[in-house]
């Protein structure tokens, strides 16, 4: 490798910025972190939305305010129209939210259809918002059977993929029917003790990522897109 040349022809340096401390924020927001929690299953005992539920005990505790999504009676994605009044619910939520937890059952190998159906249901952008980037998400899964972690990864890609900032600690619930009592509470047990781990991991990252995450997931590649379709509008409204 030659790096006798450190020229950088190609580089649109009215758009580069280096990154730098000092554009990050210096006061930091003093409200509650808001957290939007998802879960996969319709059924009476779903098992991931008492893990969902275990998580929003915790972070309530920890001082967050939270807001769990019913998936009851949300559409199939493009069945409906977007003014559909669970679809707008969600949009809602999400836009609301500066970090999220997502849980599902595990089936056939992968996220159920519901939890798939949520996560299509949000736009990479609404309008000039785009509704998920830059907030932090945790992911979850619940399993019938021995441990898996087949929905969790792909949760993990759909939370990238949604320009999401997701968090390193993860959690995934082995034959979830054991783990509760009949109260519907989660038992004491290493599970529950990584379910503490994650949430708490969540609440560190939100609180260290929210008043930044505009300036983080900034991106040269869209500020010159940007500028190259502003000087394109200018040139046509001057010929």
């Amino acid at each position: 490798m030659n790096l006798t040349d450190l020229s950088l022809p190609n580089l649109n340096t009215d758009e580069y910025k280096t990154p730098s401390g000092s554009e990050f924020v210096r006061e930091l927001s003093t409200h509650k972190p808001r957290i939007l929690l998802m879960y996969g299953s319709l059924r009476q005992r779903s098992f991931s939305r008492l893990v969902v539920e275990e998580c929003a005990r915790l972070l309530v505790h920890m001082g967050a305010e939270v807001k769990i999504f019913n998936p009851s009676g949300l559409p199939l994605p493009d069945s409906e129209d977007a003014d559909h009044p669970k679809v707008a619910e969600l949009r809602e939520l999400v836009q609301w939210s500066e970090g999220q937890v997502w849980c599902s059952p595990e089936r056939h190998g992968a996220m159920t259809g519901i939890m798939k159906a949520q996560i299509d249901w949000i736009p990479l952008s609404i309008g000039a918002v785009r509704p998920t980037q830059g907030k932090t998400l945790a992911v979850m899964q619940v399993c019938g059977g021995s441990q898996s972690f087949n929905v969790v990864n792909q949760l993990r890609v759909l939370g990238r993929w949604m320009r999401m900032i997701t968090i390193p600690n993860q959690s995934s619930v082995a034959k979830a029917f054991l783990e509760f009592d009949d109260n519907d509470r989660m038992k004491p047990s290493g599970y529950y003790n990584r379910i503490v781990d994650v949430m708490e991991e969540l609440m560190k990252f939100t609180l260290l990522t929210r008043d930044n995450s505009a300036y983080l997931v900034d991106r040269y590649s869209e500020r010159v897109e940007s500028a190259e379709a502003l000087m394109q509008r200018v040139n046509q409204r001057s010929e």
